[in-house]
């Protein structure tokens, strides 16, 4: 499409140039879009990945707490340290015997402590929900106590010497209410 020839050379020349710019900008545009949605892709990719561990982790910590919680677990650890104890005679109580059961049982241990934390948090989180559903729900509560577990230590000590007072004042005006 040529211009007529009545336009001024920096006309055409400037116009040229926009559709330069206009072309090299879609280009840069699809190629920034390419690379937007391969970035996307991947960050979905390992969203993905380090969802499936943290779901892995949920329900192995779970299943693993109502199996390692119960009389059995209990049993069979119990068991293991007689059989221990048993054969210490037969390995004359060498290092080696020792190194074993301090192994196992330091092991054992470091991997609980996770899977314990897992299971207290949840069950904390779940309790702290129910809490604050409750007192959504009762008339005359005070919802400025929901989500307390998210207050500084400062102010859970100040709302408690605030309870103090209030279950001192209700035992003086004998309502026994005010006591646990």
């Amino acid at each position: 499409m040529a211009e007529p020839p009545d336009v001024p050379a920096w006309r055409l020349l400037h116009s040229t140039d926009k559709r330069c710019f206009r072309l090299l900008s879609g280009r840069c545009n699809i190629m920034a879009m390419k690379t937007q949605k391969k970035k996307l892709k991947k960050q979905e990719e390992s969203r993905d990945f380090f969802c499936v561990v943290s779901d892995v982790f949920r329900i192995f910590a779970r299943r693993s707490s109502r199996v390692l919680g119960s009389a059995w677990a209990f049993a069979g650890a119990m068991l293991i340290i007689v059989v221990w104890a048993v054969t210490g005679p037969a390995f004359h109580y060498s290092d080696t015997w020792l190194l074993i059961i301090n192994t196992v049982t330091t092991i054992v241990t470091f991997l609980m402590v996770f899977l314990i934390q897992n299971t207290q948090n949840r069950d904390a989180k779940a309790a702290h929900l129910k809490l604050d559903e409750m007192i959504r729900a009762l008339k005359g509560a005070r919802n400025e106590l929901v989500d307390l577990e998210k207050l500084a230590d400062e102010d859970l000590a100040s709302l408690e010497k605030q309870f103090e007072r209030v279950r001192k004042k209700a035992e003086q005006n004998g309502n026994n209410s005010g006591r646990s």
